[in-house]
């Protein structure tokens, strides 16, 4: 199989997969925001400004070899101990998985935990996609399109992404 050598094909390719593979709600959330993890911030009133849903990313950014990260209960976080961890990173960009409705803890793992280096946050379940109102005659066609279309958010990615790649195709003279 010939594989294509246009660079326009290529991306338009790439916009494809990424639109078919990425979740469509969820966020990466930067702790500390640009200023990292690091001694000295309030991550209590970082995450109390963030809202975290299931499917959610929390990364974590700091220097590698200077700290870490582990996820442990709350005796784990009120007493800074790594005692029982469930999770631990230590590669300085660290992307977790919020994958559970539940109070996640999260400390720095070399005593730092103890000058602030610690957050807890409250992962809510998803949302219930927006309810269309359906009558009763149409009800099996709207439950096909529920099951190929999912909550219309991948439907509508695809749909983007082909009239996007026609846009750049009509441009660049690759259909006429």
């Amino acid at each position: 199989m010939a594989t294509p050598s246009n660079p326009i094909i290529l991306l338009l390719l790439f916009v494809l997969a990424a639109a078919a593979m990425s979740p469509a709600t969820a966020t990466d959330h930067i702790v500390g925001a640009n200023r990292g993890w690091n001694p000295g911030i309030n991550y209590t009133l970082w995450a109390n400004n963030n809202t975290f849903y299931v499917g959610d990313l929390i990364s974590f950014r700091y220097q590698k070899n200077q700290y870490n990260v582990f996820e442990v209960n709350r005796t784990g976080y009120d007493n800074c101990t790594t005692e029982g961890a469930v999770g631990n990173w230590s590669s300085g960009k660290d992307f977790i998985l919020l994958n559970k409705a539940k109070r996640y803890f999260f400390i720095c793992g070399n005593g730092q935990c103890f000058n602030g280096m610690k957050v807890s946050v409250l992962v809510h379940p998803l949302p219930p996609p927006p309810s269309a109102s359906v009558s009763a005659g149409n009800s099996s066609s709207a439950s096909a399109d529920h099951r190929v279309l999912g909550n219309g958010s991948l439907g509508s990615r695809v749909l983007v992404a082909l009239v996007g790649s026609v846009w750049i195709g009509i441009g660049s003279g690759w259909f006429f």
